[in-house]
């Protein structure tokens, strides 16, 4: 069914409230299809029934926030853009590695991570390339605002699809396991992965300093103030010489002069001013 223009316009202010994304006009088909396809999951007769019971439900019910996860964008894939991943393995890590080789510990943070494969990569990048790092202290965490995609992530189950899309086929078969029409990732990879809860636009539990921030293809969805705002945190969040790595589309110009860009192997990443 459409979607009025009136419960279009609730529908948007709930997910900025909530999230802080935006629902630009014309966006119509996006609520009529992610909602659409929720209301058939919760066993509703259409998509009228769910935005009635949207409307009356209370702040913080579970109807509310179900809502806000169908609405955001779980869009990812294995090595996604290629040149991050290539700037860690050749530069970037390795620079880090030299940097922390007294401490011996290194923590990395993936922001928004989906369904679980970029931090999946990341573990997958440590293992092949920094043998060396087995005896280190090293720390991933993956958060995101979505308890669906956390669960999804924990299981390390993916698809015949996902699978195929950036994933080489030696890592395939090297770390993961078919289950039926499905893959899943080694068990040893999904222990060194801590997932978490966590609404970037919200307050940040206590978190240990990053050396690697992965806040990648996220921020593309705020308005300005919203960036700023979660720019700011991040460098809070981040050691003196860490490391914050954007989306190929996405850049700290023009939101956060605290930040100074530069570039390895074809990648662009972000150190916070000396």
């Amino acid at each position: 069914m459409s979607i009025s223009d009136v419960d279009f316009d609730f529908v948007r202010k709930l997910v900025r409230e909530r999230a802080a994304i935006v629902l630009e006009d014309g966006k119509q088909y996006l609520v009529e299809t992610r909602l659409g396809a929720l209301a058939e999951r919760e066993g509703l007769a259409s998509l009228a029934e769910l935005l009635r019971l949207l409307r009356g439900a209370p702040p913080g019910a579970p109807l509310t926030r179900r809502v806000v996860e169908a609405m955001t964008t779980n869009e990812s894939s294995f090595f996604r853009d290629g040149a991050p991943f290539a700037a860690l393995r050749q530069t970037l890590l390795p620079e880090l590695i030299r940097q922390r080789s007294r401490e011996r510990s290194l923590s990395i943070w993936s922001c928004a991570c989906s369904s679980g494969q970029e931090p999946y990569s990341v573990a997958m990048l440590l293992d092949e390339h920094f043998p060396e790092l087995s005896t280190w202290k090293v720390r991933i965490l993956a958060t995101d605002l979505s308890t669906e995609m956390l669960a999804r992530a924990r299981a390390g189950v993916f698809s015949a699809l996902e699978v195929s899309r950036g994933l080489p086929t030696a890592l395939l078969h090297r770390y993961f396991e078919q289950r039926g029409a499905d893959w899943q990732i080694d068990e040893s990879l999904r222990r060194r992965i801590d997932f978490r809860e966590l609404n970037l636009i919200g307050s940040w539990p206590a978190l240990p300093k990053a050396d690697l921030i992965l806040l990648r293809n996220v921020l593309i969805y705020f308005d300005v103030e919203t960036k700023q705002k979660i720019l700011a945190k991040a460098r809070q969040q981040l050691r003196p010489d860490g490391i914050v790595l954007l989306g190929s589309a996405e850049t700290t110009i023009n939101l956060d002069d605290a930040y100074v860009q530069h570039r390895a192997d074809g990648a662009v990443f972000y150190r916070v001013r000396p």
